[in-house]
C-alpha cells in the first residue's frame, strides 16, 4: 500500500483562502477609493461653479451629470467598503470612517493609504 501524501493543514488552506479573498477586496477598495475621491473633487468644483461663481446655464448643462455620476460611484464605493470591512473583520468605527471618506474631499486618498498599509500587512502575514 502506498502512504497517503501530505496535504496542507486546514488552517493553512483557510488562511490562504482568506488572504486571497481579502486581497481581492483590498484591490477593489483601492480602485474605488481613488475613483470616488476624484469624483468628489470634481463634484466640489461643480458645486463651487454653480453656487459661488454662478456660471451660466450653458456651463451647467455640461457639468450637470457630475452629481449623478458621483452618487452612483459612491454606491459602488460603499459596496467595496463593506466587502473589505467584512473580510478584514474591523470595528464598526472603522466602517464609519471608511464610509465618511467618500463624502469628505481628499479624505478617501488619505484613508486609502492607511487602510492599504494595515490590510496588506495582515494579508501578508496570513500567507
Amino acid at each position: 500500500m502506498s502512504e497517503p501524501r501530505p496535504t496542507a493543514t486546514p488552517t493553512t488552506t483557510s488562511a490562504r483562502a482568506w488572504a486571497d479573498k481579502a486581497d481581492g477586496s483590498l484591490r477593489r477598495y483601492r480602485a474605488m477609493a481613488w475613483v470616488t475621491g476624484v469624483m468628489l473633487l470634481v463634484l466640489t468644483v461643480e458645486m463651487l461653479l454653480k453656487y459661488v461663481v454662478g456660471v451660466g446655464e450653458d456651463v451647467l448643462r455640461w457639468i450637470g451629470w457630475v452629481p449623478f455620476a458621483h452618487g452612483w460611484i459612491y454606491v459602488v464605493y460603499l459596496v467595496t467598503v463593506l466587502g473589505l470591512w467584512s473580510a478584514m473583520r474591523w470595528s464598526f468605527g472603522r466602517l464609519v470612517t471608511m464610509v465618511l471618506a467618500g463624502v469628505v474631499p481628499v479624505m478617501s486618498f488619505v484613508l486609502e493609504k492607511r487602510v492599504h498599509a494595515e490590510a496588506s500587512a495582515r494579508i501578508s502575514a496570513a500567507r
